[in-house]
């Protein structure tokens, strides 16, 4: 056994109803005088709730999905104009995504406080979408000082995309088992993220106003964000960043769609990384335990439904071999590539699918 690892500093605060609290004890931690709130419009009253009687000196509520570099620029100048000093993002993955926009140029501490299982919070990457191209990068400037988890701030999350972003916080788990750069703690965080979500999500779809699922799913999510960070972005990430940001697809149910298939795609070539996934879902494959679970909780099944017109097959295999990592556990082709999105574009049976992908 012979690994590096690089350990990253943040405190976390995990607790049912107690997101206000934690949020003043992180900002005075920070010495924080001048706080800007980012938040979209749809959580505004939450963000507001929960950073009642702080020193916030600006609301900021134009978020949007993949962090268009546009938009960063106008929350960048806002921070600016107020002299923030930190800021505190309440919501899902696009909003925490714009808070790291922010600090990325700026240096300025972030509080996150998560209303979905995006996982961004727990992650030193950013990313920033310009014309039809996601760049993604890794900074420590991004990776937010802290984190509040109260699940009862994700009530509110609907069951359809409650099953989306937790099946995107999978995905972490999954392709964290071969990334670049995983190592034994990395498969260990993501086996456990596994188990977690696998039982959090039938949970939350059975009772959505339940905390245990809920709870679930949100440690679940932590953990496949810390394991996701270290052992970077593997070939379901650099797929799903591609869709998302050249043909403006939604990030969790791209995700959720998407996973499957890399699986499929993956599992014979990487026997090690398969046989813990399948433990993990207590399940003879991984596949059949991914699968399982996807029927369970009604999960997305195909691209088309989600607005990759069957014309942007093509146009995207060479822009998603550019940036495959040169070591995904099976070697890439063109026609593998293609034949796993056009897969995925229909919902056809992932097993059956990758019979045929060379």
């Amino acid at each position: 056994m012979r690994f590096e690892r690089e350990t990253l500093p943040q405190r976390v605060h995990f607790a049912a109803g107690e997101a206000r609290a934690a949020v003043h004890a992180e900002v005075e931690r920070l010495g924080g005088a001048r706080v800007m709130v980012i938040a979209a419009a749809s959580e505004a009253g939450l963000a507001k709730a929960v950073t009642a009687d702080l020193p916030v000196v600006v609301h900021h509520e134009e978020v949007a999905m993949h962090v268009p570099v546009a938009t960063a620029e106008r929350a960048r100048a806002a921070a600016a104009r107020h002299e923030a000093d930190v800021l505190v993002c309440v919501g899902g993955g696009s909003t925490t995504g714009l808070a790291k926009a922010v600090a990325l140029t700026t240096g300025l501490p972030i509080v996150a406080v998560p209303t979905t299982y995006a996982g961004s919070e727990a992650t030193s990457v950013w990313g920033l979408t310009e014309g039809s191209r996601k760049t993604t990068g890794v900074d420590a400037r991004v990776l937010p000082r802290a984190i509040v988890y109260d699940a009862t701030l994700t009530l509110s999350l609907p069951v359809a995309m409650s099953v989306a972003s937790g099946l995107n916080a999978l995905a972490h788990c999954v392709d964290s088992m071969w990334a670049p750069r995983t190592d034994p703690v990395d498969q260990a965080l993501a086996g456990e993220g596994i188990r977690a979500l696998a039982a959090g999500l039938p949970a939350v779809a059975a009772e959505p106003d339940g905390i245990e699922g809920r709870e679930q799913m949100l440690y679940g999510a932590y953990l496949s964000a810390v394991a996701f960070s270290s052992a970077g972005s593997g070939l379901h990430h650099k797929i799903c960043h591609v869709l998302g940001g050249r043909y403006e697809l939604p990030h969790a149910q791209t995700h959720a769609v998407v996973l499957p298939y890399v699986l499929a795609f993956n599992a014979s070539a990487a026997p090690h990384a398969e046989r813990r996934i399948a433990e993990a879902f207590g399940s003879v494959s991984a596949l059949d335990g991914l699968q399982s679970l996807r029927r369970a909780v009604d999960a997305p099944t195909a691209l088309r439904d989600h607005g990759l017109a069957e014309s942007d097959i093509d146009d995207a295999v060479p822009a998603i071999l550019d940036v495959a990592p040169a070591d995904n556990p099976r070697p890439l082709t063109p026609d593998g590539v293609r034949l796993l999105l056009r897969a995925a574009w229909e919902g056809a049976d992932p097993a059956t699918a990758c019979s045929s992908m060379t």
